[in-house]
């Protein structure tokens, strides 16, 4: 589960982020034993807007972590410390939790609660501190590494050991306590992903599919320096193109995309979208989000063969030719995002797409190994040189391959994973 038991004098700030000495002080008795859960982060390399259909996406774990020290307590009370400046938050474990503010981030504490409750009977709650290199808001899976600690925490706390087909089976759904109605992609790459490797993740059955990265490729994530908070106005722009995609099924009277795909080929889906919005049978948005969601299952597939023979030309056109849909089609890029990336491409990058939810965020960047230090710099010199607030170290990452919750040797032995094919 991505668990260890730690001494609570032992722990320096050299295991986690943030001088957790003072902060594990704060919350827990002196002498506590406690445990840590670690989540990482995650980057979409392909298929963005797509996993809440149930189609193939390729994340692929990072090396920057949410952290959770955390012992059970007595009683079903659940109190958190961030360390982020955040707050403290603190509620009572039950079916009936209500959400808290909108934004505020004791509503993926609850989601992680509630879905653990909907699941397993849970009768002791846990103090905790959450400790993070991961940046907020940023696309790269901030919210849901938190949900998925929390739900990991409050589950050993109990005593509960599930396999990562059973977490996957409350996790999705439970996001949507939060107000977002997306899918599994990222609650499977943040729990899943091994060490050295993309994750091809596929859905109802889930079924999931290490590939490793070629070693000489590198994936650079820029920060565009502009917030994606799936909160408030975002969120309902996010939810929108769920729907608008949904609403087109139904009105070109096919299933599922899945079986749609499976079915027709791309030229006659495109022809009898093409028709149906001639027609005014479907509106705009539906009609930009049906070619969406079509065009990037077969980026998918592309994407993925390309990787298994280690053509970084070809996957780096797959990721150029996304960003085009994810700006023209779905309309979630924005300004600066599309300025990132034409940076990016300037600078001699192999692809670029912006990556995660879009209307902000941070962009994924192909390089080769022996240019990628050349690119970084001078992406630094040319978009971050006249944007206030540019740091290097969380703005503009070399992402590195890493192991999910459950394969994260650094803290414990893995989960099994019985329910997902690996």
């Amino acid at each position: 589960m991505g668990l260890v038991n730690i001494d609570f004098g032992n722990l320096t700030p050299c295991t986690v982020a943030d001088n957790p000495i003072r902060l594990l002080s704060d919350c827990f008795e002196p002498g506590a034993t406690v445990s840590l859960v670690s989540v990482p982060g995650r980057v979409n390399l392909i298929g963005e807007h797509i996993d809440y259909h149930d189609l193939p996406v390729l994340p692929m774990a990072i090396q920057r972590r949410i952290r959770i020290a955390f012992c059970p307590r007595a009683d079903a009370r659940v109190r958190a410390i961030s360390s982020s400046g955040y707050g403290d938050r603190e509620f009572d474990l039950s079916k009936n939790l209500e959400p808290g503010p909108t934004g505020d981030w004791v509503n993926y504490i609850k989601a992680a609660a509630k879905s653990a409750t909907s699941r397993w009977p849970l009768k002791l709650g846990i103090d905790a501190v959450v400790l993070s290199d991961l940046p907020a808001a940023a696309g790269l899976a901030s919210s849901s590494a938190l949900l998925v600690g929390f739900t990991l925490a409050l589950l050993q706390a109990n005593c509960i050991r599930p396999d990562v087909g059973e977490l996957m089976e409350i996790l999705p759904d439970g996001e949507q306590f939060v107000g977002t109605h997306g899918g599994g992609m990222d609650h499977a790459a943040v729990l899943a992903s091994r060490a050295g490797c993309a994750l091809l993740a596929k859905f109802a059955p889930l079924e999931l599919t290490t590939i490793p990265v070629p070693p000489d490729w590198r994936f650079l994530i820029a920060h565009s320096l502009t917030m994606a908070e799936k909160s408030g106005a975002v969120r309902s722009e996010y939810n929108a193109r769920r729907t608008a995609g949904t609403r087109a099924l139904a009105a070109l009277g096919l299933p599922s995309y899945r079986t749609a795909l499976e079915q027709h080929s791309h030229s006659k889906l495109r022809a009898m979208v093409v028709r149906a919005r001639f027609e005014h049978r479907i509106a705009e948005d539906e009609f930009r989000a049906f070619v969406h969601v079509t065009g990037e299952a077969r980026r998918v597939d592309e994407a993925v063969n390309a990787m298994r023979q280690g053509d970084a030309h070809a996957f780096g056109q797959v990721l150029s030719r996304s960003h085009a849909s994810l700006r023209d089609n779905l309309r979630v890029s924005s300004p600066a995002l599309d300025e990132l990336v034409s940076s990016a491409m300037t600078a001699g990058a192999l692809g670029a797409r912006l990556t995660g939810a879009g209307f902000g965020g941070c962009a994924i960047i192909l390089c080769g190994s022996a240019d990628c230090d050349r690119i970084r710099n001078q992406l630094v010199d040319e978009y971050y040189a006249q944007r206030p607030g540019f740091n290097p170290d969380n703005h503009l990452i070399v992402a590195e391959p890493s192991a999910g919750a459950l394969y994260d040797t650094s803290t414990a032995a893995s989960l099994p994973v019985s329910g997902a094919k690996l």
